[in-house]
């Protein structure tokens, strides 16, 4: 098959398995469906060679690009200190920790292999943990917490994957030299990206201002934006990873975007969406499609060295028992930390619960960029020598992502069911807040505006009258609008459950209007009263309408 028929079946399994994740009513979440879609095209006989240079730099700069948009930034200046204790702290104390204990499992293994495995091991996949967590009602702290930690820590276990690998294959290190070399791939990455997208920004806000505002001339630009900042970064010897977080972080900081026009905005949400989609959808697929040759390789390997399967399994388990172990620890190192600043600072501080810690413990699934770092070892050629035990590496690494997303798959509902329901969603409360006072101050613009309308119609100026019948219809919109609205966010709880009820029903009341409408429009057709043109200009505002109702559905308390 030529990489054309590869690209167009991929696509199709990505739109099969949004079709069967769907059908199974979300109880199994979209990644273990396209992860065993792709074994079974492997069974089948599909194969295509996973090329980790070629994932990293196609697959993870747009992703990050996107889950760094959505990341707020008030939330992650409120969380910088536990996201950065995570993805780098944590990545560290995990790979040092975790690489004694495989040491310990594997006496036959070197310590640097083995520090190699658990370097790869240590970051969690952004990819894998928003694809898990989407759509269910998980607090949003946890949510920005998950997402940030992803955000950076693939870059700092990438690093101390470079180093164990060198310390492997040279039997020389230096952790004064490591922890420098750290310090300059890390803060040059930020920087680099910072540098690339803050030009870009300056560069973008003079074609904005001469005119060049089209939405395929902005969107293009923008979706380039986190492959240079990637490539730039990858060939100063930098974190590539890191280059693309920052430098969304300050295409956010610039306001760029919100000085582009509305029909941009609204395609590029569309597109980001649908790139965001399809990229999800083939790094899983493309990991199944790898898991049976592994799994082949993997019971060759035991035969090999005289062991069964079913100990190359427990191998597995053992590793990710002890990467969970640690990575609940370390959670709560975070936490203790955050105490003491709090004690310090007299700040008000609130333990989280253990269900939460839990939670946050069983999100830190493993994925493809893990798979990717121990793809990317040396194998043996001609002229040099293969890395050390590269194939059990490779088989165990395989192991512990699926063993860490059927976990995450299984354990992370039952997490999500006992967490304490918090009556008052911040979100929730602070969109009701800007709502009404956007319409407030409608209101009081609409009001003075009648008043001065009123004084000229009194003194018999022409056309004031029509006027001021538009001025008092808007008004009349308007407070019904604010009416709808909910004034007291902090209410008793009989009384939100009943707000949220009509709420509900008001809801499902417009999209079945919506329905109606477009039924009419479908009749208006088919009857030739219309053309084809005129009911796609209608049916897209429908479309919107629809798309923000269904956004507030799905915002709403589903335990209500």
């Amino acid at each position: 098959m030529s990489s054309v028929d590869h690209i167009l079946i991929l696509l199709f399994m990505a739109a099969l398995s949004s079709l069967l994740s769907r059908l199974s009513n979300g109880h199994v979440p979209p990644p273990l469906v396209q992860i065993t879609l792709g074994v079974l095209a492997a069974v089948a006989g599909l194969h295509i060679e996973l090329s980790p240079s070629l994932f990293m730099l196609v697959f993870l700069p747009p992703l990050l690009f996107a889950d760094a948009f959505r990341m707020p930034l008030r939330e992650f200046e409120e969380l910088r200190g536990t996201i950065f204790f995570l993805a780098f702290g944590l990545v560290v104390f995990s790979t040092i920790l975790c690489g004694y204990a495989i040491h310990w499992l594997l006496p036959v293994l070197d310590l640097p292999v083995c520090f190699a495995l658990a370097a790869a091991l240590s970051p969690t996949d952004t990819v894998a943990v928003s694809s898990l967590i989407a759509g269910r009602q998980v607090p949003e702290r946890l949510i920005h917490i998950l997402s940030g930690e992803a955000l950076f820590n693939d870059a700092s276990g990438l690093v101390c994957f470079r180093f164990a690998t060198v310390a492997a294959m040279t039997g020389e290190f230096s952790y004064r030299q490591a922890f420098g070399s750290f310090l300059l791939v890390s803060l040059g990455g930020l920087c680099v990206g910072a540098g690339v997208s803050y030009v870009a920004a300056r560069i973008d806000r003079i074609l904005l201002r001469r005119g060049f505002d089209d939405p395929p001339l902005q969107i293009t630009l923008m979706l380039l934006l986190p492959f240079i900042t990637y490539v730039i970064a990858e060939a100063l010897g930098c974190s590539g990873i890191l280059a693309a977080v920052a430098g969304c972080m300050v295409i956010k900081l610039t306001g760029v975007i919100e000085e582009t026009a509305t029909a941009t905005r609204l395609q590029a949400t569309t597109v980001w969406t649908m790139v965001s989609y399809i990229f999800n959808a083939l790094i899983f697929l493309l990991l199944g499609l790898q898991l049976p040759s592994l799994l082949h390789a993997g019971i060759g390997l035991a035969h090999q060295h005289h062991a069964t399967i079913w100990q190359l399994g427990g191998l597995m388990l053992a590793i990710y028992a002890i990467m969970s172990v640690l990575r609940f620890v370390g959670i709560w190192l975070s936490i203790l930390r955050r105490w003491v600043a709090t004690r310090l600072t007299k700040i008000p501080f609130r333990m989280p619960s253990l269900i939460s810690t839990v939670l946050l413990t069983f999100a830190g699934v493993r994925g493809a960029v893990t798979l990717a770092a121990v793809l990317s070892l040396p194998a043996a050629t001609e002229g040099s020598e293969a890395f050390p035990a590269r194939d059990l590496l490779i088989t165990v690494a395989a192991g512990v992502i699926v063993i860490s997303l059927i976990a995450a798959g299984v354990l992370l509902p039952l997490c999500i069911f006992f967490l304490p329901k918090d009556m008052i969603n911040k979100r929730a409360q602070e969109e009701n807040i800007a709502r009404q006072r956007m319409l407030r101050s409608g209101l009081r613009l609409l009001r003075q505006e009648q008043s001065r309308v009123a004084q000229s119609a009194a003194d018999e100026k022409e056309g004031e009258e029509l006027k001021l019948d538009v001025v008092s219809r808007l008004l009349q919109t308007y407070e019904n609008r604010l009416s709808q609205i909910d004034e007291t966010p902090q209410m008793p709880v009989m009384n939100r459950t009943n707000a949220l009820r009509r709420e509900r029903i008001e809801l499902a009341m417009r999209l079945l209007l919506l329905r109606t409408q477009r039924q009419t429009l479908h009749d208006l057709y088919m009857q030739r009263d219309i053309n084809d043109r005129t009911e796609w200009e209608l049916q897209q505002e429908l479309d919107y309408e629809e798309q923000v109702l269904r956004g507030r559905v799905q915002r709403l308390p589903q335990d209500v």
